[in-house]
């Protein structure tokens, strides 16, 4: 049984909820909670697992970080005060907003700026490998879940934990703290630990940060008060469900018209072709197809009113892997309608009339993601291009299979 420290009343507005410093050599763990100010599971399981840190004086290895994200927000209870901060992380804007004068900033722009800062210092100061744990919550019913974008270092670290993982939401997500970690190559996972405000959330999310310390080798197994305990609390959080799923389509909510998700649904839930999900002003939004819906909105906050997705098959994931290791994506250039937009060779320019026998789909397989810059042209990014994978190669995880 896994037992919750009582939470402190009062919301702290300390930025590192705890930091420590191993005797020995190891990882750089860096965990956030509270990026959105109304999911409180993360920021309670981080003041949790550090207290009993401290208090069981653990032999650590390597460099422990919690940090608290939107402060302001996390004061407040709401997901923002003036944007969504999980939203922002995008070179161009950053540089636009460090190019501002302290006056003109808003809120989530301070704040932006003060987690960039820590970030920027912990990745100067600090040893490599580098594990970063973004913990969030939903607002509607769901197993546990992890979100990942498709890096075969993400990949075999998250296979660990016994929930299902999701990929590609970065091709319909703008400017997440994690997308713009995983530009920088290092391994990064967003874990949904349960609803807002449910005490099961912040127990998934107290067992992950368990596991993740384990897993990433900065405490050994033996030495986690109940391993098995949090291991079993995730398997069963998470109904056994170890699959993994990506995701197909985006309800980009139109604010003019209102958006109400109809009541009832939960993360993962199989619906039939013709299911109504949701409304938009006088539109009736159904499902097209037989599918699965996740992260339905059911909060005034949020861009998205649901998403749909698909599972993965394991020979997909196994074809996936295969290629990449023998580095297929190298030769896409040499195909008709296809070259590279940038000179690090990261990006591929698509052009759909010219190759317009390339899917999606296959991109996918090659760790590929889109981004549509009209009806005839697509930009291709590559996770793999980017990962740093020499500095994990030696950790006993990223020999497993992809």
């Amino acid at each position: 049984m896994i037992q919750v420290l009582k939470p402190e009343h009062k919301i702290q507005t300390k930025r590192i909820i705890g930091h420590i410093e191993g005797e020995e050599k190891g990882p750089t763990l860096l965990f956030f909670g509270g990026i959105h100010g109304n999911e409180h599971a993360g920021v309670l399981a981080l003041e949790h697992v550090f207290q009993k840190l401290d208090k069981e004086s653990l032999h650590i290895k390597g460099n422990l970080f919690g940090i608290r994200g939107n402060l302001p927000a996390l004061l407040e209870e709401k997901r923002y005060i003036d944007s969504d901060l999980n939203r922002m992380w995008i070179k161009s804007k950053i540089l636009e907003i460090q190019q501002k004068q302290e006056p003109e900033l808003t809120i989530e722009e301070r704040e932006l700026l003060k987690i960039l800062k820590i970030i920027s210092k912990i990745l100067i100061t600090k040893a490599p490998p580098f594990y970063f744990v973004d913990l969030h919550t939903t607002s509607s019913k769901t197993l546990p879940f992890i979100t990942i974008n498709d890096a075969m270092i993400n990949r075999k670290f998250s296979r660990l934990f016994p929930v299902p993982i999701i990929l590609g939401i970065e091709e319909y997500l703008e400017g997440p703290l994690l997308s713009y970690i995983n530009e920088k190559g290092y391994v990064s996972l967003g874990f949904e630990s349960g609803q807002h405000n449910e005490l099961n959330a912040i127990k998934n999310s107290i067992s992950f940060l368990w596991l993740s310390l384990v897993f990433s080798g900065a405490l050994n197994k033996e030495a986690v008060p109940d391993f098995e305990g949090h291991f079993k609390q995730l398997q069963k959080s998470a109904r056994n469900n170890t699959d993994f799923y990506e995701v197909v389509h985006r309800h980009a909510i139109q604010k003019v018209n209102g958006f109400h998700m109809k009541k009832g649904f939960r993360s993962f839930e199989k619906v039939p072709k013709g299911t109504l999900l949701a409304k938009e002003g006088e539109r009736e939004l159904k499902a097209t197809k037989d599918t699965i819906v996740f992260m339905p909105l059911y909060q005034e906050q949020g861009e998205e009113g649901f998403f749909l997705i698909r599972k993965i098959p394991k020979w997909a994931l196994a074809w996936s892997a295969f290629l990449r290791r023998i580095q297929m994506q190298a030769f896409l250039s040499y195909l008709p309608g296809i070259s590279w937009e940038d000179e690090q060779k990261q990006v591929l320019l698509v052009n759909l009339k010219v190759a317009k026998f390339l899917t999606k789909p296959f991109f996918h397989l090659l760790g590929y993601r889109n981004r549509t810059l009209d009806k005839n042209r697509i930009l291709m990014q590559n996770r793999e291009r980017t990962a740093k994978n020499g500095i994990y190669r030696n950790e006993w995880w990223y020999k497993t299979k992809g």
